[in-house]
């Protein structure tokens, strides 16, 4: 067990905002501890690894075994990064499939609810932490026909307010990043986005900034929410969006 050194666990950490949680919080020097269901594939795991050598494997079928196991690999974790995302089910609702909608909260709001939970009893004998929940913006300009992603990305943000509040005299941060237009294969590839010519033109006339966020981008604003011991600051939800849903900026004058 190391005493002095920082631990993050990150979950969910071979997409979205994993792997530049990961990077990021590696060269900030933190033991980084990863899991992800893809790592039961033995070849998936070594790809991984090779990219990203300094992360600790670790398992857990259930929240409650996963931060089991986190903090007897380390004995203490200073951070939790749920980085958690599923496909956006998008359709009419007189078409919707009320599984689709089951899964999307169980995946989204219900996972996270628990793995907090068994957080709670191991921050509060360390005396405290940091959770860092990756959610979403997209609720900031709802989709037609996008009722069940919407419905489990306001409910983790409003799980990560309510969470604040609760553990704000535990000495727990809880705060959020909210991206949208983020360059991951779970929601932005880049062969759809970045190298198709009507992908990215849909991306510039979207996004103020004109592009996709990078994963460095959003790593750097990991690596300050889980190393700060601003506990005053809690209860965030920040948008990473590159300025969406502002529309197109004004040309100067």
């Amino acid at each position: 067990m190391e005493t002095n050194r920082k631990i993050a666990l990150v979950t969910n950490a071979a997409d979205y905002a994993g792997p530049p949680a990961v990077t990021a919080l590696s060269e900030a020097g933190f033991r980084v501890l990863v899991h992800d269901d893809t790592f039961e594939d033995r070849d998936a795991w070594h790809e991984y690894s090779d990219s990203h050598p300094n992360a600790v494997r670790i398992g857990g079928a259930t929240p409650k075994a996963l931060i089991e196991n986190a903090w007897n690999v380390s004995g203490h974790v200073n951070v939790v990064v749920s980085n958690d995302h599923f496909p956006a089910v998008h359709g009419e609702l007189s078409h919707a499939v009320l599984d689709d909608l089951r899964q999307t909260l169980e995946k989204l709001v219900v996972t996270p609810f628990a793995l907090l939970k068994e957080s709670i009893p191991f921050f509060q004998r360390q005396g405290g932490g940091n959770v860092v929940m990756i959610t979403s913006c997209r609720t900031k300009l709802p989709m037609y026909g996008g009722a069940i992603p919407d419905a489990g990305r306001a409910a983790a943000n409003a799980l990560v307010r309510s969470l604040a509040i609760e553990l704000a005299g535990l000495n727990i941060a809880v705060n959020a990043i909210a991206p949208n237009f983020l360059y991951s294969d779970a929601y932005y590839p880049r062969d759809i986005f970045v190298d198709d010519p009507a992908g990215s033109a849909y991306v510039r006339s979207e996004v103020p900034v004109g592009r996709l966020g990078r994963p460095e981008e959003i790593g750097e604003l990991i690596r300050f929410l889980a190393s700060t011991e601003s506990r005053f600051l809690t209860g965030s939800v920040i948008d990473f969006s590159g300025g969406w849903p502002a529309g197109k900026p004004r040309p100067w004058r």
